[in-house]
């Protein structure tokens, strides 16, 4: 059995693609997509006319609403091939306006409601800054079930877990970058692999924490840079891999260990965080600082680029 049908075993696998024809082969339970993946996706000449005929459909309209329609066609045709759920993300250029990521949330699953998708295949995927966790909150409460990304700080991860949110993103392979890029010279490859990997650290911890306190929130480990990344989570409650990392998996004989037991992690004690305590947590966290802001410049730099693709459409 090959390590990908192992990891399926005690791991909800993820596929991390906009390119739905690649995921039947991985049998994948939900899929998530964010702007870049869709970005790629539509310049490809398998999906042009996708983007092509939303466009079509809907001209006359306002870019934005236009936008959420393509991103709910691709949606469309992604739940066609996973059983489970698809993340559709909410534009990040509104990171930081709460009332706009409410708006926008609302109407991609009206979208959805009406093309006959209920409310349970559909994850709207939030920036995990202080406005975006108090949206998620609200669409919780709405029935409306989040996706928290761009997730680099325990204290993020608390705050979505006090929030009630379904399901976290932490970036493990970013979290990864930028500790070996700081380090420079010094890294260590072999000293930082595995279960000594700074992104891989992250994620148990948050994994341990949710699971001693009892919080519902879904632990999803995402952004991997390699195979022993995702090895060394094992048994996180889901992993969003790629389909170059799903093939390396599915390429991999070797027998696959659960990785992750919370009953063997330290006590933590429990922690709240109001939006003060929030925000100087996450400034002491110089790496989740800077990764978050050049996290969400990225997305909104390719939500940029689409507009100007559907523009000229």
């Amino acid at each position: 059995m090959n390590q990908l049908d192992q990891l399926k075993a005690f791991t909800t696998v993820v596929a991390d693609t906009g390119n739905f024809l690649q995921l039947a082969q991985f049998a994948p339970r939900d899929a998530t997509t964010n702007p870049s993946l869709i970005l790629k996706a539509v310049q490809s000449p398998d999906y042009a006319p996708l983007l092509k005929e939303a466009v079509a459909a809907h001209r006359g309209k306002p870019l934005d609403e236009i936008v959420d329609h393509v991103l709910v066609r691709f949606g469309l045709e992604i739940l066609k091939v996973v059983p489970g759920r698809v993340s559709t993300e909410v534009d990040a250029r509104l990171s930081f306006d709460r009332a706009a990521s409410l708006a926008r949330a609302r109407r991609i699953v009206g979208l959805y409601e009406a093309a006959g998708i209920g409310r349970d295949r559909v994850l709207i995927k939030l920036a995990s800054t202080w406005e975006g966790i108090q949206a998620a909150a609200e669409l919780e409460r709405e029935g409306i079930h989040c996706n928290l990304t761009l997730l680099f700080a325990f204290a993020q991860a608390v705050a979505c877990g006090e929030a009630k949110v379904q399901l976290i993103s932490p970036f493990v392979g970013r979290i990864y970058d930028w500790y070996k890029k700081s380090a420079g010279a010094n890294w260590d490859e072999a000293a930082q692999a595995g279960v000594n990997d700074p992104g891989v650290k992250s994620v148990t911890q948050i994994h341990a924490y949710f699971k001693q306190h009892g919080i519902q929130t879904e632990v999803m480990g995402a952004s991997f840079r390699n195979i022993g990344q995702i090895q060394a989570l094992a048994g996180c409650d889901l992993l969003t891999i790629s389909p170059d990392l799903l093939a390396q998996l599915q390429a991999t004989g070797a027998r696959l260990e659960r990785a992750l037991d919370p009953a063997k992690a330290p006590a933590m004690p429990a922690i709240h965080l109001d939006e003060a305590a929030f925000r100087f947590a996450l400034n002491e966290d110089a790496m989740a600082t800077e990764k978050l802001a050049e996290g969400i410049r990225l997305f909104a730099v390719d939500a940029g680029k689409l507009d100007k693709l559907i523009q000229e459409a």
